[in-house]
């Protein structure tokens, strides 16, 4: 899960190996799972503001665009709208992903557990001031304007076949 994914990448204590990172998470917390789905709230919560700014966007630059031709866009031009509309969204939702990733790590850098959401917005602002909301804003940008360029691309290039066949 996301979670295990996080702990092994920042080198958390009791995660050297992938055994041993699942065995500390499920020991963080207690029921069934343990921690294996501590920020799933918040990670929905991301998803879903994401997802109403990517993609309005991405079907209104395919509108303007095809206006601006006088034709529909090709799946390269769509896959461009598309890449635009996740650059977009991926700025707009980078403090909720700041959250959900501190959330899912499950403590500050002193070790201190993060209780929710809230926990971790109160304490970062207080702590590190607004600024932290947006670290990795870039890279999550970049990687995101990447993936919405495959994706609308794909999409539209298989939905064409779909619609008009394999001629």
């Amino acid at each position: 899960t996301e979670v295990i994914k996080s702990k092994m990448q920042t080198n958390a204590v009791g995660a050297s190996t992938f055994s041993q990172t699942v065995a500390t998470v499920r020991a963080e917390s207690s029921g069934v799972f343990g921690g294996l789905y501590r920020g799933y709230g918040i990670t929905l919560l991301r998803e879903i503001p994401f997802a109403l700014i990517q993609f309005p966007i991405y079907e209104r630059a395919k509108v303007e665009w095809s206006r601006y031709q006088s034709c529909p866009v090709s799946p390269i031009q769509a896959a461009a709208c598309g890449s635009f509309g996740g650059a977009i969204a991926a700025a707009a939702t980078t403090p909720l992903d700041v959250v959900k990733t501190r959330l899912m790590l499950g403590s500050d850098k002193n070790g201190v557990p993060y209780r929710n959401g809230v926990d971790v917005l109160k304490r970062t602002m207080a702590e590190e001031g607004s600024g932290a909301l947006f670290r990795g804003i870039q890279p999550r940008v970049m990687w995101i304007s990447i993936g919405g360029f495959v994706f609308f691309g794909a999409y539209e290039s298989y939905k064409n076949v779909l619609m008009n066949g394999f001629y």
